[in-house]
């Protein structure tokens, strides 16, 4: 969910001017989600340090939800704790972490793939093809914020896959990855966004039309083609520290 995304539940919600109640966790949990999107779109930077008070006045509530949302992102390995300094986003993934990342998702996600076709129920393909429409209307969108808010839905259907396979361990081991948040502060590419689209899609045509073997293959496809995708970028990066070693 992107800022505007947040404001506009926001005035949703209201009624008569007057804001609903909201729980912390609830409140926290958006804080959480509106600054996932922007280290995704990168208006958070990697390397960089973010303060709770700052953050505070940015998003417009209290200290205590941004520390709930901070803490919880810190115990995930997504922000480090500096004492007296804040809080820190981690640097890019390396070349190693993203491999290792790569092998984990190939082992995991196709066998999430094929239970999803095996039990997921109409509801659920439902909701997998509701996050696809929701993402084919970002994946128009122009801005960081866009791609931000559409490397979230990628996260969230991936996720429901893995929820319709009924393994938790599955589920929670490729939750605790953090792939997409990794993968999309690499680099912002309107191609990547297009390609993921249709390989979804036969993802959740082969779920949809209860083949296991299919729904396997396709995820393990749409995995492949995109590390292919992602290497090329440290490749480039690699070439690039090259020549200015060599300048």
């Amino acid at each position: 969910m992107d800022d505007e995304a947040v404001i506009a539940r926001r005035r949703e919600a209201m009624t008569d001017g007057t804001p609903p109640p909201r729980s912390r966790g609830r409140l926290a949990d958006e804080v959480y989600d509106t600054l996932l999107g922007q280290m995704m779109s990168l208006r958070i930077e990697p390397g960089s340090r973010v303060t709770i008070d700052v953050l505070a006045r940015e998003l417009g509530v209290s200290q205590t939800p941004i520390r709930d949302a901070l803490n919880r992102m810190e115990a995930e390995g997504l922000v480090v704790r500096v004492p007296h300094a804040g809080y820190h986003i981690p640097p890019q993934i390396t070349r190693h972490r993203f491999e290792d990342m790569l092998e984990v998702r190939l082992l995991l996600e196709p066998a999430a793939a094929r239970r999803s076709a095996e039990r997921a129920s109409s509801d659920q393909v439902a909701g997998m093809r509701r996050m696809l429409e929701d993402m084919v209307e970002l994946e128009g969108g122009k801005g960081p914020m866009a791609y931000g808010a559409f490397g979230l839905r990628d996260a969230a259907f991936h996720d429901l896959v893995a929820l319709s396979a009924e393994n938790q361990v599955i589920r929670e081991a490729l939750a605790r990855l953090h792939t997409h948040v990794h993968l999309f502060r690499l680099h912002r590419d309107a191609q990547v966004t297009h390609l993921a689209m249709a390989e979804h899609e036969e993802v959740l045509a082969a779920i949809a039309a209860r083949d296991p073997d299919a729904a396997a293959y396709a995820m393990r496809r749409h995995i492949l083609l995109s590390g292919e995708r992602f290497r090329r970028l440290f490749d480039e990066a690699e070439g690039a520290s090259g020549m200015a070693a060599e300048a």
